[in-house]
């Protein structure tokens, strides 16, 4: 096994996966409370204690929110920007074992390579991730899983990183007209949503999945719905009308709040 991926749930309201290798456990992010995150381990057979760190994208609630409960596993190492960190502990009462790191650098934990980039969101310095395990390249070759959700466009510099890893985690946060029509949110958040340092639209998702010349992937998750701006069925619907039908890797839609089965590769 190079790598076991498990999104335990991704939407607007909270957002955690579990990654393992031969050699670790990590949780990206932790939307959820300790308490909750503990249960969703437990329904795909972990525990926090077989957890060796998690990795925070950006400091918002729907990302962090677990933190605070998860700062009495002192085996839990955390790691973050130095912008992220401080934002999180400014709200706890307890220090977590912070791990820092610079964005864009690249670094190792146990048997994963960590590369971290920025991306564009309206949080204090947000970033994406790479992570990469396994063995010599001239041998079996490395394994690569891409997380790039909470972010307004895609940038370049995106682009460039995604492109050749084996799975693919993709906001698609809204539809823009359910956004539009939505009662609920008033027209400030809409902007903001809808804006370059807001939520990535499935619109913008599919644009990107269309047009990326030569991608690797073998698998993409389309992840962070909106509860009620989007669903299942408006993010499939696009997909299947993209202009690039013929697609060479699989697409799995993560529903919000619901826990996916284990991919492995």
């Amino acid at each position: 096994m190079a790598m076991r991926f498990t999104i335990l749930g991704s939407s607007s309201s909270g957002n955690c996966s579990l990654l393992a290798t031969q050699h670790c456990k990590i949780l990206i992010d932790a939307g959820f409370s300790g308490r909750q995150l503990c249960r969703l381990l437990k329904t795909v057979g972990e525990s926090i204690e077989q957890v060796d760190a998690v990795f925070l994208t950006h400091e918002h609630s729907d990302h962090t929110a677990g933190i605070r409960g998860l700062c009495r596993f002192r085996h839990l190492k955390v790691y973050a920007n130095r912008s992220t960190a401080r934002a999180v502990q400014s709200k706890l009462k307890r220090r977590p074992n912070w791990k820092l790191f610079e964005t864009g650098s690249t670094f190792a934990f146990r048997d994963l390579e960590i590369t971290s980039f920025a991306i564009p969101h309206d949080a204090y310095d947000p970033v994406g991730f790479i992570f990469k395990s396994g063995r010599d390249a001239s041998l079996h070759g490395k394994r690569s899983l891409a997380w790039v959700t909470d972010l307004g466009y895609v940038s370049e510099l995106i682009k460039q990183r995604i492109r050749k890893v084996d799975v693919l985690v993709l906001e698609a946060n809204h539809d823009t007209q359910m956004l539009a029509r939505d009662p609920r949110r008033p027209w400030p958040v809409k902007q903001r949503i809808s804006g370059r340092h807001g939520h990535l639209s499935n619109e913008a998702a599919l644009e990107l999945l269309d047009t990326l010349e030569d991608p690797g992937w073998e698998h993409v998750f389309l992840a962070h719905l909106s509860k009620d701006c989007n669903s299942v069925e408006k993010v499939s619907q696009n997909v299947s009308n993209g202009t690039n039908r013929e697609r060479s890797y699989r697409i799995s839609v993560a529903p919000p709040g619901e826990t996916l089965p284990p991919y492995e590769f």
